[in-house]
């Protein structure tokens, strides 16, 4: 709901395993989704903390009405713009203090149209200290932090005539190259929450290859806006949206990262559903089509240089997509068109726990859009945002997430070692990653039927005849931690996998004693 309810569940996300909080964008804006900023200066009251309705006796000499209004306005909001920060720094010093980091998203290609610099809205309009906006003067001073498609006062106001993001009215594109004012703005506020009293640790960047009106412009932005945040906090990660090959950006003076639709996201939902992310299609010929998933993966991942792969935010939803247990009911449409609680319906939560598998065993950051460890369900926004389900968890879903989260945390491996696709057919995938003596076998069996797996570990550098244990067995009903034992003969495993499966082994090696892990 706000940052104190994440103040309250800390334990329940420090339990989960959660080392890192990526928030939606907290600055002031109008909006649930709060993509139209309003004031990057502060965190809203409406997350954050209202201490003052406005119903607050008026000093001596405050008499006349206008002058009383405006004045209980001026003062409870900025009350309320303080206090909201100030539980902000508490929130991040608390995470801090138990290990965790938090990440902001930076919303710099475009604004709200209720911002001071547009106030389309005319909110500020007459406000004692507030400059008129672009919208309601040609002569205001935030004229050229927007483009406009006329000129002349006849046309003025021009009627929502300026360049909005992909055409939008309530999100005015920020117009940089006529505009140092507006550019050095924004590279303040970089530096500034990345910064002492706020201390965050990262940016998430809006559809960050969008900013500016030319690809030059928009390198030459990030290669500023990267020295600005790394001067005031070196460790700050930038991790930027983006679609498409990113290895223009990634060339270590501009982005770290990305979010890994390209690399991650897509080809395993079209291998495990045969779904478009949004719901939007369902495609069968991708089904587990295991040429199309090696083939998608090693072009995408070719595209990204080991350090900013290694760190690539890996999801299976996200607040611009379906939930991925949405997805295994391929059902093709929106919430609009089906109505809510088609997104519930014959959902797969046996496929649901095979891409938690791979999510938390392939290379990059697992990335858990909360509520999915829950269960949660939802067709694409606004259907993706619903409420924690808070006394109705699946508990056996979030017992599983901790037990994938804990694998992934344990093993060096699964941070930064090598991966290598050990064999697939229709509906079934190997693979190892591995680093020293820390190796890892994933294997996914997404048909629904059984199947008998042999996977060659010796090119794992699994020794030719050992044992494994098992250290968890996800299967159709649910999954098991119990302990059973496996062979290896001639550098193989055969793995009788059920529906719909994914098993973890671990294998003693009793020449230098170490433990290995298949999973």
């Amino acid at each position: 709901g706000d940052l104190q309810g994440v103040m309250d569940k800390l334990d329940y996300l420090q339990d989960l395993g959660v080392e890192v909080v990526y928030f939606n964008p907290l600055f002031v804006s109008p909006s649930n989704h709060k993509y139209d900023i309003q004031d990057y200066d502060y965190i809203d009251p409406h997350y954050g903390k209202i201490v003052d309705d406005g119903g607050e006796v008026l000093p001596n000499g405050v008499t006349d009405n206008s002058q009383a209004t405006k004045y209980k306005k001026r003062t409870t909001g900025l009350k309320n713009l303080e206090a909201s920060n100030e539980l902000f720094i508490k929130l991040v010093e608390e995470l801090h203090r138990r290990g965790m980091k938090v990440i902001l998203d930076g919303v710099f290609n475009h604004c709200g149209s209720f911002n001071k610099w547009m106030d389309r809205e005319r909110i500020y309009e007459g406000e004692e200290d507030y400059e008129p906006g672009a919208y309601v003067s040609a002569d205001s001073p935030y004229r050229s932090y927007f483009r406009f498609f006329k000129e002349g006062p006849e046309n003025w106001p021009y009627n929502a005539n300026y360049d909005g993001w992909w055409g939008h009215d309530t999100l005015p594109k920020l117009n940089y190259e006529d505009s140092v004012k507006l550019e050095n703005y924004i590279l303040y506020i970089g530096r500034k929450w990345v910064s002492p009293p706020y201390n965050v640790d990262g940016w998430r960047l809006d559809v960050a290859a969008d900013l500016g009106r030319s690809n030059e412009y928009n390198h030459e932005f990030w290669q500023k806006f990267r020295r600005a945040v790394k001067d005031a906090n070196p460790n700050a990660l930038i991790l930027a949206e983006h679609y498409g090959d990113p290895s223009d950006w990634l060339k270590g003076d501009e982005w770290d990262t990305v979010m890994n639709y390209d690399a991650f996201m897509e080809p395993v939902t079209w291998f495990l559903t045969g779904m478009e992310k949004h719901s939007d299609e369902a495609r069968e010929e991708l089904l587990g089509n295991i040429d199309n998933f090696i083939g998608s993966m090693a072009h995408h991942m070719s595209n990204m240089l080991t350090p900013s792969l290694q760190v690539a935010m890996n999801e299976l939803s996200n607040h611009d997509h379906s939930r991925f247990l949405t997805r295994t009911n391929h059902m093709v449409g929106r919430v609009e068109h089906l109505g809510p609680e088609a997104a519930n319906e014959y959902v797969n939560k046996a496929v649901m726990r095979e891409a938690v598998v791979m999510q938390m065993t392939w290379v990059g950051a697992p990335t858990v859009y909360y509520g999915d460890e829950a269960g949660v369900c939802g067709f694409t926004d606004p259907d993706n945002r619903r409420t924690y389900p808070w006394g109705h968890e699946d508990q056996e879903l979030i017992a599983f997430h901790k037990e994938a989260i804990r694998i992934h945390k344990e093993h060096p491996a699964l941070k930064t070692g090598s991966l290598k696709i050990l064999g697939g057919e229709e509906n079934i995938l190997s693979y190892a990653r591995f680093k020293g003596h820390d190796r890892i076998i994933v294997v996914i069996n997404n048909r629904s039927e059984r199947a008998e797996v042999k996977v060659p570990v010796w090119e794992a550098e699994i020794p030719i005849k050992c044992r494994m244990k098992r250290l968890l067995y996800s299967y159709k009903d649910g999954y098991t931690t119990e302990y059973e034992e496996y062979l290896v003969e001639d550098g193989e495993v055969v793995a009788n996998m059920g529906p719909h499966s994914a098993l973890v082994l671990g294998m003693r090696n009793e020449e230098d004693h170490d433990w290995l892990y298949i999973l």
